[in-house]
């Protein structure tokens, strides 16, 4: 695990190890996310749209429920 300095600008540098691990290249984006009082920095996926894609897949269907639960009203 890596200590790492925060700057008086906010930055902090990820130290090399880590960079090589998960393949962080110069210019890319990674995201800050706050875990209820924990900081991780996780790697930004290249397309977050084709990442989700298939998420809530396999589950109940809201919109089939709620439809089934007005024809039953009526």
């Amino acid at each position: 695990m890596g200590m790492v300095k925060v700057s008086k600008k906010g930055w902090a540098v990820i130290p090399h190890d880590i960079r090589e691990r998960y393949n962080i290249q110069p210019g890319e984006q990674v995201q800050v996310v706050d875990y209820g009082g924990y900081i991780a920095i996780v790697p930004a996926p290249e397309n977050p749209l084709r990442m989700a894609r298939g998420l809530l897949k396999g589950g109940s269907s809201l919109t089939q429920a709620l439809l089934e639960d007005r024809r039953q009203e009526r």
